[in-house]
């Protein structure tokens, strides 16, 4: 078990168990210089989107990196693999969730005959510590697991979301707590820039990027989504169909072509969808 900040907020072991390497950050103190002589606490293991890996902050060179105005060391991620450079020691890959792209070195281990190795547009889950070298981010990779079942993208950005919340804005039943500089935390600074209180596609370029690249039919089928008062429940594929003037077939590939990038998810079944609210 894992334990983020002041509010206790603990998690599972996100199935790491028998990763490359991936026992690392589990368990009592880091072996090696790596640990630093640092205690349990300040080597917890936070789910994060990669917005929030660019953005947080780094007092000076080779100090913690700091997110919600927390150190953070060790981070969990989910998203697409976009690039793959495999070198004789170490393969980098290039990850996309939707919220940023961010560069994953994982070093190979010689003694071991099988190569880790991921394919393009796979989603995969990411192990591993903040690093920064000549200026640049990256994320140095414990271990990279494919998502065998796609809930998990969305389980990730509901979790790294609640504790997100759970630091700026007070845990559930709480009194709430703000951030550093003393306001409540922007409740979309993990996903996109703030300022701009606007729904879906006008709050987000990036979104309406992604749109512009879908279908009509996935376009429509993601306007509706976006303007249509759902709620946390989301709507039924077969509403949705019948809203949109589209059959059923079409509605499932739109649905399909709007999940691959992260613009939507399910909810209470497989045919219930909702927008990702960014």
């Amino acid at each position: 078990m894992s334990a983020y900040g002041e509010n206790n907020y603990s998690t599972s072991g996100y199935g790491a168990n028998g990763g490359d390497n991936a026992g690392g950050f589990f368990g009592g103190s880091q072996g090696g210089s790596q640990s630093g002589g640092k205690g349990f606490g300040e080597e917890t293991l936070r789910p994060v989107t990669i917005k929030q890996i660019i953005d947080a902050n780094q007092a000076y060179p080779d100090g913690p990196f700091r997110i919600d105005d927390l150190d953070v060391t060790q981070v969990t991620f989910v998203g697409m693999v976009r690039n793959a450079s495999e070198q004789t020691t170490n393969i980098t890959y290039q990850i996309d969730d939707g919220t940023g792209i961010i560069e994953v070195k994982q070093w190979l281990d010689a003694d071991k005959e099988n190569k880790p190795s991921h394919e393009l547009m796979e989603y995969v889950r990411v192990y591993g510590r903040l690093k920064s070298f000549n200026n640049k981010r990256h994320v140095g990779a414990h271990a990279v697991r494919a998502c065998t079942d796609y809930n998990e993208v969305s389980y990730h950005l509901l979790e790294a979301t609640y504790v997100h919340l759970s630091f700026t804005k007070g845990a559930p039943g709480g009194n709430g707590m703000t951030n550093g500089d003393g306001n409540a935390g922007d409740d979309d600074s993990m996903f996109v820039d703030g300022g701009n209180d606007q729904k879906g596609t006008d709050a987000n370029g990036e979104i309406a990027s992604k749109l512009r690249m879908c279908s009509q039919k996935a376009q429509r089928f993601f306007q509706y989504l976006n303007t249509s008062d759902h709620g946390a429940e989301g709507i039924h594929i077969h509403d949705i169909a019948s809203a949109t003037k589209m059959s059923i077939a079409d509605a499932q590939a739109a649905a399909d072509e709007l999940i691959g990038p992260g613009m939507i998810f399910t909810t209470t079944d497989d045919d219930t969808y909702a927008v990702l609210d960014y």
